[in-house]
């Protein structure tokens, strides 16, 4: 599959040895981001952990890529991306890392080129507000958390 975008990546010392993130299949949204880490790291139950990915991108502004985490491992281990979907912004030209959160029982280990996220390359819709004194009015109005699911008749 050819790309439609070329995206600009420096590879870090600490991940020179590491494949790029690539595509899983031909239709993958996202590509796999690989741990860069020199020694293994345990995430215990109800932590938390920064793992370095040793890429640092150059977007163009009109992208953003975002992280999320990969369904196998938050299936398996409940392991997940702890600001889901995490945001690279387009000035951003800092190493990549990501928050991983281990809501399992067991302790995670991560290990050196494990693949612990995605990233998908997302296009980004400026706006800029519009202040009103009143908003058009919906069925819905200003109903929320469970609004659709509920009746009346339902206590």
């Amino acid at each position: 599959m050819e790309n439609s975008y070329r995206i600009d990546i420096e590879v870090l010392s600490h991940a020179r040895s590491l494949p790029l993130p690539g595509y899983q299949t031909p239709h993958s949204s996202g590509v796999d981001l690989l741990a860069a880490v020199e020694n293994d790291v345990e995430i215990l139950p109800g932590k938390r952990a920064l793992v370095p990915t040793g890429l640092r991108v150059a977007l163009p502004p009109e992208f953003e890529f975002q992280v999320r985490p990969r369904s196998g491992l938050a299936l398996r281990h409940g392991l997940t991306v702890l600001n889901s979907p995490g945001t690279i912004d387009a000035d951003y030209r800092g190493e990549i890392q990501i928050i991983l959160a281990n809501l399992g029982d067991e302790v995670f280990t991560v290990t050196r080129g494990m693949r612990i996220a995605q990233m998908v390359l997302c296009r980004v819709n400026r706006f800029a507000w519009n202040p009103t004194n009143e908003l058009s009015d919906t069925v819905r109005g200003s109903g929320g958390f469970g609004h659709t699911g509920h009746t009346d008749d339902v206590k």
